[in-house]
């Protein structure tokens, strides 16, 4: 597996001792894995643009973007911080492209260019960009999806409705239907996802900040108010996919859109997910797809099937998604969140993501 990821894993093989010898000091675990990730992500004919134009000369986003991979490889909690260290490190100040303290800019600066990043959706750019590259001639067995709590600094919105621009629903009639009148159901979001475009789909999903409510692995209640972040994660823990919804938005309701988006982008053989995914419409479309969904039967249920040995034993390989969710809250900026709005808290967030999918692309290489 991920044997095209040879071209760029050779030529960092001699980068770092270089940067070493150029820099005359040995490269520190963290400082090697910003080096390995800057250099794979190959942004800079996204940032190229924003560096041009009339009026004054901006300050290079270039420089900018790389301050931000380092605040997510360091699990830096605020911006502030991360220029302190940027200073205070001549190698870290050489790696991110200024050759001295006063070329660093401010605060505001940093917030600005975010905001430039984040209008244009450049984390997801980079990210299809790179899994595609690396991804779409392998064949991972598996693909994880699942949700986790993202606490947000916003206050929250009101219950999420549809925009004007929609339909207004008919007044339903109150009280029991008449003798054999047919009362018409309005078809879940979930059940016209499979015939809607992965645009449509996610263009359906609330994404503002509101109230989030679920049980943790013991079984207890746990609130939030923030948002929520849906993954899909294939073998080797590496992140394909993400979607950042609102805290109430319920995980299936982004199990078929994630679908979409990992599909589009690698091949896979089964789809792994927990109770919360139990829905004829999930395993209809994993089907239609020629996969194999293995979804935990919901307990709540009557007559809930029990999984087959066999099943129960790729089943175990879910817990990938758990892990990368787990590594992005630890370790790269997952429990930082300090911007407000839906696009600025998934930039931030998928700062976290790159920096992992680098990370695990690497490690399995090397094995």
């Amino acid at each position: 597996m991920l044997s095209s990821f040879n071209n760029i894993l050779q030529p960092q093989k001699w980068l770092i001792p270089e940067l070493q010898l150029e820099l005359e000091t040995e490269l520190t675990p963290k400082q090697q894995l910003f080096v390995k990730t800057i250099e794979m992500l190959e942004f800079e004919k996204y940032t190229y643009a924003l560096h041009h134009g009339m009026g004054r000369p901006k300050e290079s986003r270039t420089s900018l973007f790389k301050a931000f991979i380092l605040k997510a490889v360091y699990n830096e909690p605020t911006t502030s911080i991360t220029i302190e260290i940027i200073k205070d490190n001549p190698v870290l100040l050489s790696l991110c492209g200024w050759e001295c303290k006063s070329q660093v800019p401010s605060e505001s600066t940093f917030s600005r260019a975010f905001k430039e990043f984040s209008d244009m959706n450049l984390n997801q750019l980079i990210q299809d960009d790179m899994t595609t590259k690396y991804l779409s001639n392998e064949l991972p067995h598996h693909a994880s999806i699942d949700g986790t709590s993202i606490q947000g600094r916003e206050t929250p919105c009101r219950k999420n409705t549809p925009t004007k621009d929609k339909k207004k629903k008919e007044k339903k009639k109150v009280g029991r239907p008449k003798k054999g009148e047919e009362v018409k159901k309005d078809p879940k979001r979930v059940e016209l996802q499979g015939a809607r475009s992965l645009e449509d789909n996610i263009e359906d999903l609330p994404q503002n900040a509101d109230w989030g409510a679920k049980k943790d692995s013991k079984g207890n209640k746990m609130k939030w108010t923030g948002f929520k972040l849906h993954l899909s994660c294939i073998d080797g823990d590496i992140p394909v996919s993400a979607i950042l919804t609102s805290a109430s938005v319920h995980d299936s309701q982004v199990a078929i859109p994630l679908m979409q988006m990992t599909e589009s982008r690698t091949n896979y053989l089964y789809d792994l997910m927990d109770a919360a995914y139990d829905s004829p419409a999930i395993r209809e479309y994993s089907e239609n797809a020629q996969r194999i969904p293995i979804i935990d039967p919901n307990k709540r249920k009557k007559n809930a099937p029990e999984m087959a040995p066999a099943r129960k034993l790729r089943y175990n390989e879910r817990s990938t998604a758990e892990r990368v969710n787990s590594d992005l809250k630890d370790n790269h900026g997952g429990r930082n969140v300090r911007v407000r709005g839906d696009k600025k808290v998934f930039l931030h967030l998928m700062f976290g993501l790159l920096v992992i999918t680098v990370k695990k692309l690497h490690t399995i290489f090397s094995l």
